[in-house]
């Protein structure tokens, strides 16, 4: 699942592939950019904000969302693609490299001096250069609704997905339902950064610190199976911050109270 250290990532990937380059092509394969062309630009750099990934090209600043399914593929220019041609929806070519984003979403365009306009919205990033966990803390520990939907809020902290939520909740011993505003926000966001900064360089997530299959989660996709610290079993369940968003939760009742 794509979470702020799979985007990290991937950011670095293209901003390791396209940085410096000349961009021999630009193709936005979505209505309302079909026509837009950096052809010519040079690439300054790509990086992540949250779950978003931007490139700065020229004066302009474009940025694309994984969500669930998308990717951003790079290859010699010329070589064959690995993913179906209908699915890319941007194609990002210098002389030397060619990124291919297939499926993704939340494509935008817009002179860099605006780049607030797509992430200003966003609260502090535990990956970014600025992160700022006192803040990240007011914002999740002011926050009524239940911790799960807090953490998940990308306006309150950026980056953390439903993985992370679940995991971090399980190592901290809290229920996903209970209220933000009753738990140590500042000590949960600690060990959040900790945790995301230590994945970002990992081929593999892993929250237990197992890197084998089926061994990385303590709790996540984890449900009517035995604890790892306990031998309860998992319960999962759903919240969200309203019916269209409800995601999985994954719980121990041992030890999360």
């Amino acid at each position: 699942m794509p979470e702020g250290d799979t985007v990290y990532r991937a950011a670095q990937h293209l901003d390791r592939a396209l940085h410096g380059g000349v961009l021999t092509r630009f193709d936005l394969r979505v209505p309302e950019l079909a026509t837009a062309d950096l052809t010519g630009s040079l690439v300054h750099e790509v990086v992540p904000r949250g779950k978003h990934i931007l490139m700065r090209i020229g004066d302009q600043t474009f940025r694309s969302h994984l969500r669930m399914d998308g990717a951003w593929h790079v290859y010699r220019p010329g070589e064959r693609w690995r993913a179906p041609a209908h699915t890319a929806r941007a194609v990002v070519t210098t002389a030397e490299a060619e990124a291919v984003g297939f499926d993704v979403s939340m494509l935008a365009l817009v002179p860099t001096v605006r780049e607030d306009e797509l992430v200003g919205h966003l609260g502090p990033d535990p990956l970014g250069p600025d992160w700022d966990l006192a803040e990240a803390a007011r914002r999740v520990g002011s926050d009524p609704r239940p911790v799960h939907v807090a953490l998940l809020d990308q306006r309150n902290v950026a980056g953390f997905g439903n993985e992370y939520a679940a995991e971090l909740l399980f190592l901290r011993g809290l229920l996903p339902t209970r209220p933000a505003t009753e738990v140590d926000a500042a000590a949960l966001l600690e060990l959040g950064a900790r945790t995301i900064r230590a994945n970002r360089d990992r081929a593999e997530r892993t929250f237990t610190g197992v890197a084998l299959r089926g061994r990385t989660t303590w709790v996540y996709g984890r449900a009517r199976r035995p604890c790892r610290r306990c031998g309860a079993l998992i319960r999962s369940g759903e919240l969200g911050a309203d019916p269209t968003r409800q995601r999985q939760t994954f719980w121990c009742p041992g030890c999360q109270r």
